[in-house]
Parts: structure tokens; sequence; C-alpha cells
């Protein structure tokens, strides 16, 4: 869960980008890394097989000064996809405070949209937390291929909870939906961080705007 540093001012928020292989994870991360200002950003860290793109994780920090007095760092992560790689996922998961899942629209990926999923669940499970306990969205990712499924469909399929996890569709090659989703996700962990901490949030921030900005 999220970090606080008392002597930098500064809090830690740590967002997960999960999802089944190849599903668009990484090049999610790779456009924001992109777009955001050089100031914003840190270094970005790939490992890579040959099975899978991500082998543990990459991720950069991004900040905002939404919370009075202090400021906001976020780490992003993705996980493997594949199910050899179980191991480095949940441990990626440890101390998380938000989850991206990246859906594969592709109709053949169905199946794996539904596993990886449950497999978020379990992992989560590991930590004594449900989905519940943290932050997460919905990416319908790439919108932008023949034979992919409705979005109400791939909704229907992961989206049960009583309370809705917002979902947004995405081309992250293009970065179409990329930045919507992680603005989204970062509002959600620091709103919930706010209310459970009684934090004062800026009197100028306003949390309709987009809490990252592009370069």
């Amino acid at each position: 869960m999220s970090f606080v540093n008392f002597g930098k001012r500064e809090i830690n928020f740590k967002i997960v980008y999960y999802g089944p292989p190849l599903g668009g994870k990484t090049t999610n991360l790779e456009h924001l890394h992109s777009v955001i200002p050089d100031e914003s950003r840190g270094p970005m860290t790939m490992l890579s097989t040959r099975q899978d793109r991500t082998l543990f994780f990459d991720f950069l920090p991004l900040q905002s000064n939404a919370i009075k007095g202090f400021v906001s760092r976020v780490q992003l992560y993705t996980v493997p996809g594949q199910t050899i790689y179980n191991q480095t996922r949940r441990l990626v998961l440890n101390s998380v405070d938000g989850v991206v899942f990246v859906a594969d629209s592709q109709w053949d990926q169905m199946e794996n949209n539904v596993e990886s999923f449950s497999n978020l669940e379990e992992n989560l499970k590991s930590y004594g937390l449900a989905l519940n306990d943290v932050s997460y969205v919905l990416q319908f990712n790439k919108r932008d291929l023949p034979n992919i499924a409705p979005v109400h469909y791939i909704d229907f399929m992961l989206n049960q909870r009583e309370t809705k996890a917002p979902g947004f569709e995405a081309v992250a090659v293009d970065g179409g939906g990329v930045h919507d989703t992680l603005n989204m996700v970062s509002k959600m962990v620091m709103a919930k961080f706010i209310e459970d901490h009684s934090m004062p949030v800026n009197e100028d921030y306003d949390d309709s705007r987009l809490a990252i900005q592009e370069a």
C-alpha cells in the first residue's frame, strides 16, 4: 500500500498493469514514458524473454501535487503475462494501491482475459486483499483490430462486482485511451488515500482536469 515519507513530504503510490500475454501492458507504459515531460519521469526498466515481452517489471515515477503539503509519486509496474511467471506476478502485486487490467479485445483472447483476471484475484488473496480493497480500472485494448468483441461483452465477462470499475477503450500502440486510463486510476488511488487518511487537498487542485499532463 501507499508509503508516506514525511522527511521528503512525499507519498508513493503503486499501480500495476495486469492482463494476458501481449495484451498491451508494456505498450501502455512505453507510450506514457514517451509523452511525459522529462522532468516528471524517471528511467523505465524492462526485461524481456522470448516468451513474454516483460519478464519482471518496468516502472516510471509520475508526480502530482493533489495532496496539500506533499508530492504524490506514482510508480507504474507491469507483470509478465505468461503463466509460468506467476511468482513474479505475485511479487509485483506486493503493496499495490491500484490496478489497470488490460484486456485484449480479440475474440480468440477472451479465455486468456478471464484466466488472467481470475489469476489477479487469486494473487491478491495471497496478500489478504480483494479487488474491492484496491482501486482498479479496465482497459479494453486493441480496438483497432478486426474480429474484436463488443465492449459490453468484455465488460460483462470481467466487471461483475456490485460497484462496477470504470472501463476505457484503447489502442495502446497509438496512445488512444492510455492517458485517460492512467489518469482515472491515479485519481481513484489518491482519492481513496485522502479519504482513508483525512488528508487535506490543495485548494487549486481540480480533479476534473487530467492529473498527469503530457508534454
